[in-house]
């Protein structure tokens, strides 16, 4: 008998503990739903699409990149973290949606049904490591002043000098929050548990981190290879990514991104500016032809 009251007791306290996660999630998505991140439903299952908003809501808050209620998101939003937040997570799921344009989402923000996500907010110290100064030599990647609520940041489009037979110049028909979104699909992909998730988003031959033509052989070996070396990851979005569209279609997307790496005798932190160069394809997806960045201050650290 006793064990059937034993039993009985730990299924209670199960149940309690899941209700109260659950009503942890809708508390997030009424929270997200209100700022513009979430159009499903109050539902209180962490579904891939609140998985995107709070991926959304992350990227444009500065908070790690993670996909995840963690502590500091769960701050953030005002809202009780979830009680399996520790648990590793599939996030290909994730990452998929917001590449390929959580269209609901999109509809609905075009539509202005639901309302624009709002600006970024300062960050707790818990969520993000400090700001560094930059080196005098990187002073031109400096980050904008943060855009009026509405703007993006796109720049605006040059003075009309078509000449009649020649073609328009191409406009960047991607929304900044679209672009946004691939950002935070990029780096979310990074972190699946899936090594070499991120190798979807290049094309065949893509300009390297300053090598030309690289195939995606190669790129692969080096993604596998930085996992071996840095088996704990952490990014955070340090600023508005900068959006330049080429006259050929292409579109150069610069961001500040803050990271935080780790192995078992090793820990480096610092800020880059990542480059992006995308190229629409044929079905309308973006795929990343180039790719750069330059350090702006690092540190690393070897445990003893």
């Amino acid at each position: 008998m006793k064990r059937f009251f034993f039993f009985l007791s730990a299924f209670a306290l199960c149940s309690l503990s899941s209700m109260r996660a659950d009503e942890n999630v809708q508390d997030a998505q009424r929270r997200l739903k209100q700022g513009g991140f979430y159009t499903g439903n109050i539902s209180g299952v962490y579904d891939d699409g609140t998985a995107a908003a709070v991926t959304r809501y992350q990227i444009r808050h500065g908070l790690a990149i993670s996909g995840k209620l963690d502590g500091a998101t769960a701050q953030a939003l005002g809202v009780s973290a979830r009680a399996d937040e520790a648990q590793p997570v599939q996030t290909s799921g994730t990452w998929r949606r917001l590449r390929n344009g959580d269209m609901q989402f999109l509809e609905q923000l075009n539509a202005g049904s639901i309302p624009p996500p709002r600006a970024p907010v300062a960050s707790s110290p818990e969520s993000a490591p400090a700001p560094r100064k930059r080196p005098s030599g990187l002073e031109s990647h400096a980050l904008p002043p943060p855009p009026a609520e509405g703007r993006t940041t796109d720049r605006p489009p040059p003075p009309d000098t078509r000449v009649e037979g020649v073609p328009p110049p191409h406009k960047n028909d991607y929304g900044t929050e679209r672009l946004r979104d691939y950002v935070a699909a990029f780096v979310l992909a990074g972190l699946d548990p899936k090594i070499g998730a991120e190798l979807e988003f290049f094309a065949d031959r893509v300009d390297y981190f300053g090598e030309r033509n690289v195939g995606r052989q190669t790129i692969q070996r080096d993604l596998l290879r930085y996992d071996r070396k840095w088996p704990k990851r952490r990014f955070w979005l340090a600023g508005n990514p900068e959006v330049e569209t080429e006259s050929s279609g292409e579109l150069r997307v610069t961001l500040p991104l803050r990271y935080d790496l780790r192995s078992r005798s090793r820990h480096a932190s610092g800020e880059v500016m990542k480059t992006l160069t995308l190229l629409k394809t044929d079905d309308g997806d973006l795929q990343i032809i180039a790719v750069n960045e330059s350090k702006a201050g690092e540190k690393e650290k070897r445990k003893h």
